[in-house]
């Protein structure tokens, strides 16, 4: 596997962000068990020229109140950028169908959602872009979230450790990101 260009790593969070703004856009969506999670998302883009993958994973310490703020937020830029939110239930899948724009390119995602929102769920999301964006004209991702136990003495709701072991606190608004000790 190849070194991944900075591109799709925007690409691929594109890619979430469109997942995320289905998820939210669901009324009736499962809330996330409290405590810590471990989510992982693969990532792939393509290109005429190129196909690419990435890998990150990140630790969150999340609360019925962080998962309520997460989807609020999401729902209301998804408001502002998505033209569809189709969300249905299929049997033991939560199946999300969107239209989004970002910039001058429009993201068309088709999301399936599986597992429990208790112990561990799993989305798997395919997007097109048209026009190409940053050169991807596809991409896909698989977001693997697994929960790992109550969150660790040294933790509030909201901390995201990232792979680089920078912590981010995504309940304050102001401040500088801290690096985890």
């Amino acid at each position: 596997m190849r070194t991944v260009p900075r591109r799709l790593a925007c690409v691929a969070l594109l890619a979430a962000g469109a997942v995320a703004a289905s998820f939210a856009a669901a009324q009736d969506f499962p809330k996330r068990k409290s405590g810590l999670w471990e989510i992982r998302t693969q990532s792939t883009g393509s290109s005429k020229a190129t196909a690419s993958a990435q890998a990150a994973s990140i630790q969150m310490c999340i609360d019925e109140k962080t998962d309520d703020a997460v989807q609020q937020q999401v729902t209301s830029a998804a408001k502002q950028t998505c033209s569809k939110q189709d969300v249905r239930k299929s049997g033991r899948e939560i199946v999300v169908d969107s239209v989004c724009k970002f910039g001058d390119s429009t993201a068309t995602t088709h999301s399936v959602f599986t597992g429990s929102f208790d112990s561990a769920y799993k989305v798997q999301t395919k997007s097109s872009y048209d026009p190409p964006m940053m050169g991807m004209k596809e991409a896909s991702a698989l977001i693997e979230a697994k929960w790992l136990g109550p969150c660790k003495a040294d933790q509030k709701p909201g901390d995201m450790i990232l792979g680089n072991g920078m912590k981010i606190n995504m309940n304050e608004k102001k401040g500088a990101p801290a690096r985890n000790k």
